[in-house]
């Protein structure tokens, strides 16, 4: 059979669509068909529009109660939102149907559990031509709405994870690939930090990254007047992502220390190389990417629900430090600037979980099964 790729995503949060992106990426690398379909784009644009707008009000303006919902939904206590995903499906689903049988793919991924109910939901139907399916977790912590979806492999960050997923899917053993969070081909190779550095245009000293996501969340102004009081020669790189307002205010502030500001960019991978560390939230792509770059990691903001769960993780398996409302960003800064052996420790742990070859350990795989059935 033919290898011919369709990923389904669903605008809620960037992480799937990065995910979808990197796998694409190494499709058309390999010369292999594939497209990306926004699910609920393509059924009923208006319905996307209020998922998306829906999530990232839910996450920026009134965070408590969205991952109280999550908890909910984690501690199986009902909900709306399974019976919406049910309902949607039912009401949108018939076009996408027909857009998937003329398309005939071999293999169908799925970066999002809305994406993966859709394909659960039509095969249980029997309207779906026969392919191998495929579900990503994109955070390190199996998501609500996984367990109701029924798929031929889930892709996980982590073979630790296996004992959460046995828990929460009622899969088989064989179905539960440990591949780590697809991320860009570009996060797999990397240069020594003074080669990065000097190709950055920075000093070569300690540096430290931060970023906040692609819409830069938090007061990102005021972690960095806290840790730019802490003696020490280091300086501070920092993306702001799509906060342009942040970005004006931090470059009008004078600080000690030297301190780079930066907006939209496409050269993470080389900053990465160029750091020491970084400060960041812990969102599944963006701690994938530095797990594939071996790089210690202070989490901060986390969004309740998904992310809350990666900083478990991560924690829990020596790769991050986290900052509290009793343990400060200069106390975690501190730390990490005058315990070389804790900075060494977070690398090698980092190093344990990272999966830098994560898409094209799932291509091949892919490559693989259909070229056996």
């Amino acid at each position: 059979m033919k290898l011919k790729v369709l990923i389904l995503t669903i605008s809620a949060g960037q992480g799937h669509n990065q995910t979808s992106k990197a796998m694409k990426e190494y499709f058309d690398e390999s010369k292999i068909e594939c497209n990306i379909l926004d699910a609920y784009e393509f059924m009923n644009p208006l319905l996307a529009d209020a998922v998306e707008k829906g999530y990232l009000f839910s996450t920026k303006y009134i965070p408590k109660p969205y991952g109280g919902v999550y908890r909910l939904y984690e501690k199986n206590i009902p909900t709306i939102a399974p019976g919406f995903g049910r309902t949607t499906n039912r009401m949108f689903g018939q076009k996408l149907v027909k857009y998937i049988a003329e398309y005939g793919p071999s293999a169908v991924i799925c970066t999002h559990p809305f994406a993966a109910l859709f394909v659960t939901y039509y095969n249980y139907k029997k309207k779906l031509p026969p392919f191998l399916s495929f579900g990503i977790i994109t955070d390190f912590t199996v998501h609500p709405f996984w367990d109701e979806t029924m798929l031929d492999y889930y892709v996980i960050p982590d073979a630790l994870l296996t004992n959460q997923v046995k828990k929460k899917l009622p899969v088989l053993p064989e179905q539960v690939l440990p591949f780590g969070i697809p991320i860009s081909t570009k996060f797999a190779s990397s240069m020594g930090a003074a080669e990065a550095r000097a190709k950055l245009g920075l000093e070569n000293i300690m540096t430290i990254l931060v970023m906040m996501g692609s819409m830069g969340f938090g007061n990102i102004a005021k972690l960095i007047r806290e840790m730019d009081l802490l003696d020490g020669s280091f300086q501070i790189v920092v993306v702001c992502g799509k906060n342009e307002r942040a970005q004006r205010r931090l470059k009008h502030e004078n600080f000690r220390h030297k301190t780079h500001v930066l907006g939209y960019i496409d050269y993470v991978d080389i900053l990465m190389d160029a750091s020491t560390f970084i400060i960041t939230k812990p969102g599944g792509l963006t701690t994938s990417e530095s797990l594939a770059k071996k790089l210690p990691m202070i989490l901060t903001n986390p969004i309740p629900g998904q992310e809350d769960r990666n900083m478990e993780f991560l924690l829990n398996n020596g790769a991050a430090m986290s900052v509290s409302h009793t343990f400060h960003i200069d106390d975690a800064v501190y730390c990490m600037i005058n315990a070389p052996w804790r900075l060494k420790a977070m690398t090698d742990a980092a190093g344990k979980i990272g999966k830098p070859n994560s898409a094209q350990t799932l291509g091949e795989f892919i490559a693989e099964k259909v070229k056996e059935k």
